[in-house]
């Protein structure tokens, strides 16, 4: 089911859910791009058009985030968990090494991508890459990478580029690629690879794993979080007391 979540379309379902429409789509060769919503991308989609458009296009917006969950329920949204795009891709590797879906990697450095495909194929035992692309190739070489996925004919690829550039790169060439299941990883390479580790489960579940990014990696990521979880902050309030207004100017009407 879907909802609007401060002005940014949700989908209300379970992991198991979402990896249930994923699998539909490489069954039936449906067209389905699907969309991880974190509050950075929340925050940035409001003032990036290729961003806002991405989201607000794609087939399914899973709630990746504890951030986001937390909010949604503030504001009686009935989010039934968190799903987080690392733990779906690895979900969907695990489906495809079972069910013969074979999936193609496009992204992420050549090291973090021949790692992490070794990573998952001694994972998940069985399974079968229709191939993999560094994330970097030039203007000149777009046409190439396109042919070659479209030539490998995956069931599902898994796309490791920054923003805007994932959806510069989809919004120009997604029809051409002819892949049922396409859906961005951000750095879940770099974590199957081991280049990156998760935050400890507890630090999940409290919705702090962004504080355990910044430990990683301060200088890159501590204004990214300042910044967005700030903005996030000030629109979850006032959507807040928007929504307590409300009810209060209805009984006063009365």
């Amino acid at each position: 089911m879907r909802a609007e979540f401060l002005g940014t379309p949700i989908d209300l379902l379970t992991l198991e859910e979402t990896a249930v429409l994923a699998v539909d789509a490489m069954l039936r060769r449906k067209p389905t791009h699907h969309v991880a919503l974190n509050v950075a991308k929340l925050v940035n989609m409001r003032r990036n058009d290729e961003l806002r458009r991405d989201v607000a296009e794609s087939d399914i917006v899973s709630i990746d985030g504890m951030g986001i969950v937390w909010g949604a329920r503030v504001l009686g949204i009935e989010v039934p968990e968190r799903v987080s795009g690392v733990d779906l891709m690895e979900r969907l590797l695990e489906i495809c090494s079972q069910l013969e879906f074979r999936p193609y990697f496009l992204g992420a450095t050549q090291d973090v991508l021949e790692r992490a495909t070794l990573a998952a194929l001694d994972r998940w035992p069985g399974l079968v890459f229709a191939g993999s692309r560094n994330g970097y190739f030039s203007e000149n070489d777009k046409a190439q990478v396109v042919d070659d996925i479209r030539n490998a004919k995956p069931d599902c690829l898994f796309i490791a580029m920054p923003t805007p550039r994932k959806e510069r790169f989809l919004r120009k060439y997604r029809e051409q690629l002819g892949v049922p299941f396409i859906m961005g990883v951000g750095g879940s390479l770099d974590v199957l690879a081991g280049h990156v580790s998760r935050a400890p489960l507890r630090m999940q579940r409290a919705g702090l794993e962004w504080l355990y990014r910044v430990y990683q990696e301060p200088r890159r990521m501590w204004w990214r979080y300042a910044n967005t979880n700030a903005v996030y902050a000030g629109l979850l309030a006032r959507a807040w007391l928007a929504r307590r207004v409300r009810p209060s100017r209805a009984v006063n009407a009365n």
